[in-house]
């Protein structure tokens, strides 16, 4: 304000009426509010989220044996008095099955960033809709804890580092009526503490506005909330009321005394708008880093301002050379490859346009060596049938001899017997 006088008006001028024009243009246009609530199958997220705005949300039973952690959002329009509300609740399924849970909060980080990127990329298109855009930017997560009573589990810790610097975070207990109210405080104390030691920022309630700094002090005193949701009703009297009915008594929902279900409406409806106007803080350093990567900068090498219009020309430029430097390099692997082939074809080209004499000569010349190899293999067939036959005549010369001894040895055999038998 320096260099601004404050004056004083001597009449009424108008301009006082500025915060109604803001109210009727808010309740016209109506309001959107986003909800992730992330937790373990069957941790009550579906009875909470009723519970917190009196509308059964029908939903289907989730599975616990999904190999992945999936998101699964729903829109639906509340409307109270005469304000419009887009409310969107954005729930984990299959969170904390997995055998492996290294990387279960990698889904849900995905997911708060591309709500940053869709609207990032509506924001920088040339004609932008930003009145009537759906806003899906996630304002609140609401993180549910087991009622275990003993500590935080990795995976919570994991999770919520991770979130801590992109999100709202509000812890609560879910089914906290199955642990005795000494258990749960002590259990809360040990929760705080543990996200104390290990540097995960939760979402505090403000403390600076004077209408609400002594409300959100006590509540943030109830942090983590123990809470109970359910639409069942129970007649306690001669009233019905929403409860969890067991064997040893009645939890209701909508007593204080009994959960931390009403506090927690109460301070998500008191402050709706400081959660969009921190949701909306975490959004503008998920654009500078963006476009930061991107080359945009205000301030150059030399610590002076740059406009946006410098930043965009030079990324263009150096763009433009890029694309220069590798059309180049694809023109040289083309003309590369077309001299390849073209000295592939000159090669097949002089082979096909080889004189057809100097083929018949190398045919002649391969004939003539054929036949040399026959002749010789002829010649050695011709000196083994000599030889055989030879060996032939010797074996049939032999035989004849043979035949021609044997009738004289049977003579001589007969004429010893003849003079034997006249002895």
């Amino acid at each position: 304000n320096d260099g601004c006088r404050t004056l004083s008006l001597s009449a009424h001028v108008g301009f006082d009426s500025l915060p109604d024009q803001l109210v009727r243009k808010s309740i016209k246009h109506g309001f959107c509010f986003n909800i992730l609530c992330i937790g373990e199958t069957g941790i009550g997220k579906s009875a909470l989220m009723s519970s917190l705005f009196n509308t059964n949300f029908e939903d289907s039973p989730s599975t616990h044996f999904l190999s992945s952690v999936r998101l699964r959002a729903q829109t639906c329009e509340l409307q109270e008095s005469n304000v419009l509300l887009k409310l969107t609740i954005v729930k984990t399924v299959g969170f904390g099955d997995q055998v492996n849970k290294a990387d279960s909060y990698q889904p849900i980080v995905d997911y708060i960033d591309a709500q940053f990127e869709a609207y990032l990329e509506e924001e920088l298109k040339v004609i932008r809709s930003l009145f009537s855009y759906h806003d899906t930017r996630i304002h609140v997560c609401l993180y549910f804890i087991s009622p275990t009573g003993r500590s935080l589990k990795t995976i919570d810790l994991l999770t919520m580092r991770s979130l801590d610097s992109k999100v709202n975070i509000i812890p609560i207990i879910g089914k906290a009526d199955s642990i005795s109210k000494t258990e749960l405080q002590e259990f809360k104390k040990k929760i705080m503490s543990e996200l104390i030691s290990n540097g995960i920022q939760i979402y505090q309630f403000p403390t600076d506005d004077e209408t609400v700094s002594e409300i959100n002090t006590i509540i943030n005193g109830h942090l983590p909330f123990a809470v109970v949701g359910s639409m069942e009703k129970v007649k306690i009297g001669n009233k019905m009321v929403r409860a969890r009915q067991y064997p040893w008594g009645i939890v209701r929902v909508e007593n204080e005394s009994h959960c931390d279900t009403v506090k927690l409406r109460r301070m998500l409806c008191t402050n709706m708008e400081d959660l969009r106007e921190k949701t909306r803080a975490y959004y503008e350093s998920y654009r500078r880093c963006r476009l930061e990567k991107l080359g945009c900068r205000e301030i150059g090498p030399e610590n002076k301002p740059v406009s946006l219009q410098e930043v965009i020309e030079a990324k263009r430029l150096e763009f433009f050379l890029e694309m220069e430097r590798k059309e180049e390099e694809i023109k040289q692997q083309f003309m590369q490859r077309v001299n390849e082939k073209a000295a592939m074809l000159e090669e097949a080209e002089q082979q096909a346009s080889m004189p057809v004499l100097t083929k018949f000569d190398r045919l002649m010349q391969m004939h003539q060596e054929e036949e040399l190899k026959l002749g010789e293999k002829k010649k050695l067939l011709e000196d083994e049938i000599a030889e055989f036959i030879e060996k032939k005549t010797i074996t049939e010369s032999i035989q004849s001899q043979v035949s021609v001894s044997t009738p004289v040895v049977s003579l001589r055999t007969q004429g010893l017997q003849k003079v034997s038998a006249h002895a």
